[in-house]
């Protein structure tokens, strides 16, 4: 949520070489746009299709004379282009008495058998494991990428407001895109030149990152992160093509045909190879799909060139238009290496032609491609520091012998455009207003502190009422070493200060040996999870939630003290060791009762506990990606899974705690991308409790008295209406992405997203565990799902207004419990691409 803010609000804050351009609109008699009617430089293999609303934009490096607009079921159109640049083209198409044969029609349906462009398909899936980087043993090559903002739409009005008075010297350089011919100001790059290694025997790949240079944000942990979340690595040979959380079918893909309407447009050489000129667009609309061509060797079916673009229906959020080019260079016969990878995003509040918003721009460039050089296997676990001073400060020398590609005027003068703009002070406020509400920090420079989180500010709940809160951390830059931060609260009903201290520190960062601890003394809603770890400056839910279903009052005061020895020597295997000490008692006695039978109590019973705790922790996370090396990084991606197995041992004799006990729990969280069929998320959890103890000791179901829908909770539950020792959790959340409203007429054009949920659990508690907390059992009746496993369902709508969530959740059994709740209504907000 916090990366799609920060793209929204910044879009608040040279004429190109090309030779020819056109754009406009191509209609009908009536008037009524032609989508995926084709177009094309007479004489040439450039050309492209109309979107959805019949629009086209396209530019050439070379000069021609006449534009050639086609559809299928009407009259070629041929036109006569007399200036370089035209625009505000109007191509109006008449039906056609009978087909021409001059030029490849390509428009409406087109039929999957006996279709040449198909069989050409056909032969691009049997041979893409065989092409490229995949033919050799070994593998090295250079790697150049910059990545680029650009604030786009920019006419005279933009630039007379307010909000840029005092800033117009910003508009004394504006480009034009060769893609869609908006004009634009870039307003933010980053370059980085690396060199890759691989090796596909022993199926190692690394990167060794020689130099980055960035305009002026380098110290922004919250544009930083965006900019490494906005760009992922992709395969057009791939199925499926993942952008912004979503999937979308590649015109390469085994599914294609039932996805795309296919068209075999021309033929030509291109760097004396024979190819084939194929053009695609999707059979429906509201699909993650694309429309463009690509060209296809004859021999070897590699492809040579492919521009992919997203339809304008396509159900996205916040991006109006996505393009991506590949060019492949041709080794010899039969090798096709990627030589440049484009891609550009049109972020905007609206898909309207006129609307502004802000581009962003990726080209990555490959080059020097060496091939079967054997390195040892040693060689790829050696990491380089992409953070190095001497990688972060390069001088002019080596970036003018290292760049791949040149940078235009508008590109070099970004760096003294940023350079200048920090001067300003309005700026400075515009670039500090993005910063907290994109990392929800106040940055205060000059005391190396962030002030926040500023969303946790104000919370409430039963036993502390109002409450306020305000916390700080160190901060030098995004890979600080160590870092301490800390918090205090105060309630306004019980009048008590909470607080909250932490530490860490690397000492290792090959191994990432990590040294933490801390104190929280607050008030804290337990069993808001199965397998949760005791975070020193964890947020509870008892404290952010303002509106509750029923009696919210089974809150606990925690008093934690926890040591951690924390350190990953394989990459995403990270293990842990240390200790917790900490007390609890009911914050709200009269309501919530934690007692338990004391013997050597003087009255029998017991309300406090005091418990030293000993734990062993390994977290696997296979496929995930950081950027930083510091004590915190930050994660590049969201599809990996996580597999956690702890430990904890009970001590009775440290620190005169009460209890000696033991307990094993594991869970496995892992999503799934479904082909175009949306995203599914399942988590397995479970867990076992060994020897006896009370009830603020047990594994609580987590139940969910809020109206916030909160994946791994039961929303039907109320707090500790299920407790167990033992357990075996199943949670499975699925995602159409709009898959299946798109095909119904009345729902298709609102962008709605289909979303399924199940979940249940199975739990024990034994005779034991219930007798010591029969004290307790006054107000908290103690029951385990035992007798069957106790599970809920649900129905939710998505992308309400782009920003709304609504579940609809239904209790499947247990309903003869007290004040059992069957149905319950849950929503979420949020900024989801």
């Amino acid at each position: 949520m916090k990366n799609i803010l920060l793209a929204i609000l910044l879009l608040v804050t040279s004429v190109a070489s090309a030779q020819t351009k056109v754009g406009g609109v191509v209609v009908d008699e009536d008037d009524r746009p032609v989508a995926f009617a084709n177009l094309l430089f007479k004489d040439s293999y450039e050309g492209t299709i109309t979107d959805d609303n019949g629009h086209f934009y396209m530019e050439s490096d070379g000069s021609h004379k006449t534009l050639v607009v086609s559809f299928i079921g009407y009259e070629n159109v041929e036109i006569p282009l007399t200036a370089k640049v035209t625009y505000d083209m109007k191509v109006k198409l008449k039906e056609a008495a009978q087909q021409l044969d001059e030029i490849v029609l390509v428009g409406g349906k087109q039929p999957k058998k006996n279709n040449p462009a198909v069989e050409i398909l056909k032969k691009i899936w049997a041979k893409k494991r065989e092409n490229g980087l995949r033919k050799f043993k070994q593998y090295a090559f250079k790697k150049y990428e910059k990545v680029e903002f650009d604030l786009n739409t920019i006419d005279s009005a933009l630039m007379k407001k307010k909000i840029f008075k005092g800033l117009e010297f910003v508009f004394d350089d504006l480009d034009t895109s060769r893609i869609t011919g908006k004009t634009y100001l870039p307003i933010f790059l980053n370059e980085t030149f690396s060199k890759v290694y691989g090796d596909n025997l022993l199926d190692e790949e690394k990167e060794d990152i020689l130099g980055n240079k960035n305009s002026g944000f380098d110290n922004n942990q919250a544009i930083i992160a965006f900019v490494a979340d906005l760009y992922q690595e992709y395969d057009i040979y791939d199925n499926y093509l993942k952008f912004f959380d979503k999937s979308f079918t590649s015109p390469l893909s085994r599914t294609g045909v039932d996805t795309y309407n296919y068209a075999l447009r021309d033929s030509a050489f291109i760097d004396n190879k024979w190819c084939y000129n194929i053009v695609y667009y999707p059979r429906r609309k509201n699909e993650l799909t694309f429309k463009g061509d690509f060209w296809v060797n004859d021999t070897t079916y590699a492809i040579k060139n492919i521009n992919l673009e997203v339809t304008k229906s396509a159900n996205i959020n916040w991006v109006k238009e996505i393009y991506i080019e590949q060019d492949f260079e041709v080794v010899n016969d039969s090798v096709f290496l990627l030589k440049r990878d484009y891609m550009m995003s049109d972020f905007s509040f609206q898909k309207k032609e006129e609307s502004r918003g802000m581009y962003g721009k990726r080209t990555t460039v490959f080059d020097d491609y060496v091939f079967d050089q054997e390195k040892p296997k040693e060689f790829y676990k050696q990491e380089s520091n992409p953070y190095d001073p001497v990688v972060l400060n390069r001088d002019s020398t080596f970036w003018q012998n290292n760049r791949l590609e040149t940078l235009n005027k508008d590109e070099k003068g970004i760096y003294q455009l940023l350079d200048t703009l920090k001067t300003v002070p309005k700026f400075k406020s515009y670039y500090n207003l993005v910063s907290i509400l994109g990392s929800g920090y106040v940055e205060i420079d000059k005391w190396n502190m962030d002030i926040g989180s500023v969303y946790d500010v104000f919370g409430y709940n039963q036993a502390e009422g109002p409450r306020l809160r305000i916390g700080a951390r160190s901060y030098f830059g995004e890979n600080d070493l160590w870092r301490v931060e800390g918090y205090t609260a105060y309630g306004f009903t019980d009048q008590k200060f909470k607080h909250g201290v932490s530490g860490k520190i690397l000492l290792d960062r090959k191994n990432r040996l990590i040294v933490s601890g801390g104190n929280r003394r607050d008030i804290e809603q337990l069993g808001v999870s199965l397998t949760a770890t005791n975070d020193v400056l964890g947020r509870s839910i008892a404290s952010s939630s303002l509106v509750t279903v029923g009696a919210n009052n089974r809150l606990t005061n925690i008093n934690l003290s926890k040591f951690n020895i924390e350190m990953e020597p394989i990459t995403n295997v990270r293990f842990g060791i240390g200790g917790t000490f900490r007390t609890l008692s009911s914050a709200l006695p009269d309501d919530f009762s934690l007692d338990y039978i004391d013997p050597d109590s003087p009255t029998g019973v017991s309300s406090e506990i005091r418990q030293f705790d000993f734990n062993a922790l390994m977290i696997y996370t296979p496929g995930k990606r950081t950027i930083g090396y510091g004590v915190e990084r930050k994660g590049m991606n969201d599809d990996y899974s996580t597999l956690l197995l702890s430990y904890t041992k009970g001590v009775d004799v440290v620190f005169d705690s009460d209890f000696s006990y033991s307990k094993l729990q594991f869970s496995y969280s892992q999503p799934w991308q479904i082909g175009g069929f949306g995203r599914l998320f399942s988590t397995l959890e479970m867990g076992k409790t060994f020897n006896t103890v009370p009830l603020g000791l047990l594994n609580v179901v987590p139940g969910n008295q809020t109206f916030f829908s909160n994946y791994g909770t039961f929303p039907n539950l109320d707090f500790y209406e299920f407790v167990t020792d033992t357990y075996v959790a199943l949670h499975l959340q699925h995602n159409f992405n709009g898959r299946l409203f798109s095909r119904v007429p009345l729902l298709r054009k609102l962008n709605l997203r289909e979303i399924i949920g199940l979940r249940g659990v199975w739990g024990d508690l034994s005779d034991e565990n219930i007798a010591l907390s029969m004290p307790a059992t006054i107000n908290t009746p103690l029951r385990a799902p035992s007798e069957k496993i106790y599970y809920e369902y649900s129905f939710g709508i998505g992308n309400i207004f782009k920003i709304l969530r609504i579940d609809f959740n239904f209790r499947g059994n247990y309903l003869d419990a007290p004040d059992a709740r069957p149905f319950s209504i849950t929503g979420t907000f949020g900024f989801d691409f």
